[in-house]
């Protein structure tokens, strides 16, 4: 199972919004859709998907948190064509964040939010060898802005088989931002890869929780030991979710709750749904407990 699942937010759009990124990838798939009922959202849709042989997720939950390029999905490319390709598929609705193109640092790239507001940064990556297609890159803006390094060094520290292999630094007056100190970093989490920027220029977004990611844990020791680590804000933790000292949201959740969620025994589901809606760190064994009706 991969331990670290990128999560979208969105109000209704969720299958939709993943039939379309498949449509776009080879290697991949639907996997699962499943509705949560009676959330504070009403029902919920919760959707499972592979992109590139890699796992995503999405929730349609409501209106309540929006898309912005704090954290976008970069992918590499392995032609012209295929950005080209790649680009007119997310333009259609979406908006032009940089022009499609030649840069200093890619030969052909463009940065692109689709149609459901999540940004994409497209690159050729020719003749280059690359062993994930689509990588989650975190933009350090705002408050965060310039805690990128400080950032990457906190989370290899915090899961195993991870490192940074990449820090490449703003030259003197290279960014508007007084606070942007690195321009690019890649950096690995339990083999996964994220890159990392700190943003060039003073902007009004930040990061928030319709980008989150997934911490799949095997036991309760796990769940416990991600969120001491991760929860630094006491009030955004609810259902799972924790917000760290960088604003960016987790969720810490139990594995077995992917074959929980499978079930076709809608007084099981009902059951173990009102047990999380009411937790915040989650207990592993109240929640088999509901499912199976104990």
């Amino acid at each position: 199972m991969q331990r670290i699942v990128p999560h979208l937010w969105y109000d209704k759009e969720a299958s939709d919004a993943a039939k379309f990124y498949v449509s776009l990838f080879d290697k991949s798939s639907l996997l699962s859709e499943t509705i949560l009922e009676d959330t504070p959202s009403g029902n919920a849709e919760v959707v499972t998907f592979e992109l590139a042989g890699q796992e995503f997720q999405a929730i349609s939950a409501g209106p309540y948190f929006k898309f912005n390029p704090s954290i976008s999905l970069m992918v590499a490319c392995e032609s012209i064509e295929e950005v080209n390709s790649k680009w007119e598929a997310l333009s259609k609705g979406g908006q032009e964040l940089m022009p499609l193109g030649e840069y200093p640092f890619c030969k052909w790239y463009g940065w692109i939010q689709d149609m459901y507001g999540l940004s994409w940064q497209l690159m050729l990556k020719e003749n280059e060898k690359t062993t994930q297609k689509i990588t989650p890159c975190f933009l350090f803006s705002k408050e965060s802005c310039g805690k990128a390094e400080e950032a990457m060094r906190y989370y290899t520290e915090i899961f195993e088989n991870s490192e940074i292999e990449t820090i490449s630094r703003y030259k003197e007056g290279e960014a508007k931002s007084s606070k942007a100190k690195i321009n690019y970093a890649a950096f690995k989490l339990e083999d996964i890869n994220f890159c990392a920027m700190d943003h060039g220029f003073d902007v009004d977004f930040t990061f928030n929780e319709a980008f989150s990611i997934i911490i799949n844990c095997e036991n309760q020791q796990e769940i416990d030991y991600f969120w001491s680590k991760l929860s630094a804000i006491p009030e955004a933790e609810e259902c799972g979710w924790v917000k760290d000292k960088f604003g960016v949201s987790w969720q810490v959740v139990p594995t077995i709750m992917k074959e929980m969620m499978k079930s076709a025994d809608r007084e099981k589901m009902k059951r173990v749904t009102e047990a999380f809606l009411k937790m915040k760190k989650f207990d592993l064994e109240i929640l088999k407990a509901a499912y199976e009706g104990e």
